[in-house]
Parts: C-alpha cells; sequence; structure tokens
C-alpha cells in the first residue's frame, strides 16, 4: 500500500480537530502547558518553535511478528513544537506530530508469516510531553555551546485507524470485528486512542543564534496490540461469518486469497497475532527550531549574560 504525499501535511490536522477525545486531551495538555510555562518563565532562558519532516516505520504483528523493522515499510512523518530552554541542559518540549505506519506478512521473510498473508495501513496523530536533556549543554547564544547530543522521553496520547484494501476499498477494521470483537466469549472492540511512552535520542547544532538544525530518532511503546488490527486469536470462518458478517469472515483469515481458493477455516482460537507484546511505532528526522533570544519572550541575551558573568548589563 502506498501512501499519496499530496496534502499530507494539512488533512490530518483538519481529521484531527473533528475528533471530541482528541478535544478533551488538548485541553488537559494546554492546562499542563501552561503551568509549564508559568513556572519556567521566570528562569527560562528562551522560548523556542521547530518543524520536525522524516520518516516513521512500526514494530508489531504484521512486521514479521515483531522480530523486525521493514525498511520498505518507511512512510512520511512531520510535525511541529513549542519548547523551553530552561538551562544549558534542561528542555520540556510540546508537540503535534502526524505519521504513517503500515505493515505486510507480504514483506516477510518467512514463508508461513507471508501464507497469513494480512496486511494494514494508519494515519497517527500524535500530541505529545516531553522532556530533553542536552548531554554536554547547550546554548546558541555567543556560540558558547553551539552542539550537543541530547536525549529525550516524555508522554503521548494519540489516535490511530488501522485500515485494509479489500476488493478496490480501503476498509476500516476496527469497526469490523476481524478477531470476533462483540461476540460472546470474545473481547469488546478496541480503542482507537491510547497512550504511548516516546523516548529517543538526536544531535542538534546552532546554525546561527536563531537557528538550530537538529536531526533526531525516537520509539514509541504503546499500551495497544491494535495498532495494526492483530493481537489474539482466530474465530472460525462459519463463527465469525454469523457473528459478524461476511466482511469480517473474510478479513479475519485471508489465507485462501493467495491461491484463488475458497476461505480457509481453522478452530477459534488458533493463534492469529502475538497479544504477549504491545506494539510500537517509530519517528525519525531532521528539525529546524527558531530560537527566541532577542524576543523579550521569556529570555534575552541580557538575561543569559547576567546568570554567566554575574554582572548587570546595562
Amino acid at each position: 500500500m502506498e501512501f499519496s504525499s499530496q496534502n499530507w501535511i494539512f488533512v490530518p490536522f483538519l481529521e484531527f480537530a473533528r475528533d471530541n477525545k482528541f478535544k478533551l486531551f488538548m485541553k488537559k495538555y494546554l492546562f499542563i502547558i501552561g503551568l509549564s510555562i508559568f513556572s519556567f518563565a521566570v528562569q527560562g532562558q528562551h522560548f523556542y518553535l521547530g518543524a520536525l519532516v522524516g520518516g516513521s516505520n512500526y514494530l508489531g504483528d504484521l512486521s514479521e511478528n515483531s522480530n523486525r523493522l521493514i525498511l520498505k515499510e518507511t512512510k512520511l512523518a512531520g510535525g511541529l513544537f513549542a519548547g523551553y530552554q530552561i538551562n544549558d541542559f534542561a528542555e520540556v518540549k510540546f508537540g503535534f506530530n502526524y505519521a504513517q505506519v503500515a505493515g505486510a506478512d507480504a514483506n516477510a521473510k518467512d514463508k508461513a508469516v507471508q501464507a497469513r498473508n494480512l496486511s494494514y495501513y494508519s494515519n497517527i496523530y500524535e500530541f505529545s510531553l516531553r522532556g530533553e536533556w542536552n548531554i554536554i549543554g547547550f546554548q546558541p547564544y555567543n556560540y558558547s555551546r553551539p552542539l550537543s547530543p541530547f536525549i529525550f522521553a516524555g508522554i503521548n496520547g494519540f489516535k490511530f485507524d488501522p485500515k485494509t484494501d479489500f476488493e478496490g476499498q480501503k476498509i476500516p477494521l476496527q469497526p469490523v470485528g476481524t478477531e470476533g470483537q462483540g461476540m460472546p466469549d470474545r473481547p469488546q472492540a478496541y480503542k482507537l486512542f491510547d497512550f504511548a511512552v516516546p523516548f529517543g535520542l538526536g544531535v542538534k547544532y546552532a546554525l546561527t543564534e536563531n537557528w538550530t538544525l537538529g536531526i533526531e530518532c525516537g520509539a514509541r511503546f504503546t499500551f495497544t496490540d491494535y495498532l495494526d488490527d492483530v493481537s489474539g486469536t482466530y474465530v472460525a470462518y462459519e463463527d465469525l461469518l454469523a457473528g459478524n458478517g461476511a466482511l469480517a469472515a473474510a478479513l479475519g483469515n485471508r489465507e485462501g486469497e493467495l491461491t484463488g481458493a475458497p476461505p480457509v477455516s481453522v478452530a477459534t482460537g488458533t493463534q492469529r497475532g502475538d497479544n504477549n507484546s504491545k506494539d510500537w511505532y517509530f519517528i525519525a528526522g531532521l528539525t529546524i527550531t527558531y530560537n527566541f533570544i532577542d524576543s523579550g519572550m521569556l529570555g534575552s541575551r541580557k538575561k543569559i549574560r547576567r546568570r554567566r558573568t554575574g554582572c548587570p548589563t546595562d
């Protein structure tokens, strides 16, 4: 499945704005950010805004049963962020990222995995709050510390919606119930909003006092195993057909599609995915940041110089 790059930046924001759960999530995060701004305004060095452009990938049941990242499944990612540099070492950052993830058994090396013949793709809309630590210190003013590697960690809230292609149509998988969701003695439908723990590393370099270029790579450990709509066990074809309908039966087990054979039926309870491990996704890319060092917002050159020398600057 290939994603169209046309308008890929703008469509996520429009879809995201319509979601009531995200609106509630935003209110909570804005409150937290507001407290952070108030707390750090007194001692913060400077405020900054930036953007990220890069790629995303995923690790789960449809990436060789969580055994490897498949580079050919790397998709587009991008985002915007705002942050405060508290001192030369510590920063706090709030951001929004949009990413595309996908997985297909057809890309596996294991023939048995290929035969399962499942696939998915999804857009991810992610809000994050994270702390960042500049390992050797970073200060763009006067190039005193223009280069530093850094590490980061935080908390994310994200929306996803796995889909697959079937008979020329894009099918949202969660309402279908491919693992018998909603049937007696089967789990309920999984939520399309969840949380993740992001962590990673990178390096940044001050091109000028106001402009910083960086590169970062981050992993997201999620609390869902349904990023790809695959987690538990099969439901027998006849039972799934009776319980959730013909579409669920067709998409629950797609082995027969490879050979043009009739639908394959396996016993209910046969392993379909690995529900002992959660799904991951990854975002890596280049960042460009504008530092408001001379803007009079929260921090300025005079404040920085005063802290460094202990002397008045006027």
